[in-house]
């Protein structure tokens, strides 16, 4: 039934009449009180869209280095720096500065955040070196090397896990063997 199109009513209809069906008992009953139809759309999702996204992307043109950092999301405890400098953007805007002048605004303000959290880290670790300990880690640490030190334990495994090396060698030996068979392995 998945060639015809309608929905299980219509289809019914159409085996019964060509009497490729017998009429089924409840066939009487649903034409007296046929199912409710609901509107279809034509195929074509809507994108979803906040207000701030353009802000958003305006942002990421400007600083891609921030864009390995989760954008989902956006109704988190901390906000990405994207989604606080457009609703930043959207709130000025809301009080009568002009775009331009409230992007310069949150943009000035993202980037004196990040000064401080920078400033803030290295007196972290001057503090340490006076006390003779270790530094801290980077409390405020960019998302790709957030991404690399999550990787690297399994970049070491590569190189010292025994069954992934067990692996490598007969992949080795296979590649040998075949280009032995290939080369001469004829017995000229």
């Amino acid at each position: 039934m998945s060639y015809m199109r309608g929905d299980l009513l219509t289809k019914t209809r159409k085996l019964v009449k060509g009497l490729a069906k017998a009429e089924p008992l409840w066939l009487k009953a649903m034409e007296q009180a046929p199912p409710a139809t609901f509107p279809r759309s034509d195929g074509k999702i809507k994108a979803i869209t906040l207000p701030e996204d353009v802000y958003v992307k305006k942002f990421y043109w400007k600083h891609p280095e921030s864009k390995y950092e989760d954008a989902i999301k956006f109704n988190s405890f901390n906000p990405v720096p994207a989604r606080v400098f457009a609703l930043r953007v959207l709130e000025l805007k809301e009080q009568g500065v002009s775009e331009e002048e409230a992007m310069a605004v949150a943009d000035m303000e993202y980037r004196a955040e990040e000064k401080a959290k920078k400033q803030a880290y290295a007196r972290l670790k001057q503090i340490a070196r006076l006390q003779g300990k270790k530094p801290p880690p980077n409390p405020y640490p960019s998302a790709v090397k957030e991404i690399q030190a999550e990787e690297r334990k399994y970049v070491h495994d590569r190189f010292s896990n025994p069954k992934i090396l067990d692996i490598v060698k007969k992949m080795k030996e296979e590649r040998a063997a075949a280009m032995q068979a290939r080369l001469g392995g004829g017995g000229w």
